[in-house]
């Protein structure tokens, strides 16, 4: 699945980047959420007629719903990462490449990647612009 890339999704990679890193923290940790305890009540039969007695324990249905749907939200955003990735990687022109690589991928500022590869900051932002206009 091929994504047409473009400005904001650029700009969205780094929160994508921080939300994969909440989702596996979240991930290995959920089981420690006091949320999961959950209470029902049962009937006891054991005198021969149904008797309400309360029961604490562990909600694993949720448990697992929730991994099960996190773990495909994560997955989803780190597809669409290397997608990025890779189309940034895939820039002929090697100027233009770093200058992607920096700012998309690094989350510099343009004035810094303006310093770095020995332009004007305006001509950082024409170059991007360009670039995203012809791709």
């Amino acid at each position: 699945m091929r994504v047409e890339i473009t400005k904001e999704l650029l700009q969205g990679y780094r929160s994508k980047k921080d939300e994969i890193l909440e989702l596996d923290y979240i991930l290995k940790n959920r089981w420690r959420d006091e949320g999961l305890i959950g209470n029902d009540v049962i009937f006891d039969y054991s005198k021969g007629y149904p008797m309400p007695q309360g029961v604490v324990g562990f909600d694993k249905e949720k448990y697992d719903r929730l991994q099960d749907r996190d773990q495909r939200r994560k997955e989803q955003l780190e597809q669409e990462c290397v997608e990025i990735e890779e189309w940034v990687e895939a820039i002929t022109d090697s100027i233009t490449r770093r200058i992607f690589r920096m700012c998309f991928v690094e989350g510099r500022k343009q004035k810094a990647v303006a310093k770095a590869v020995h332009l004007d900051q305006s001509r950082v932002s024409r170059r991007i612009d360009d670039y995203l206009e012809n791709a």
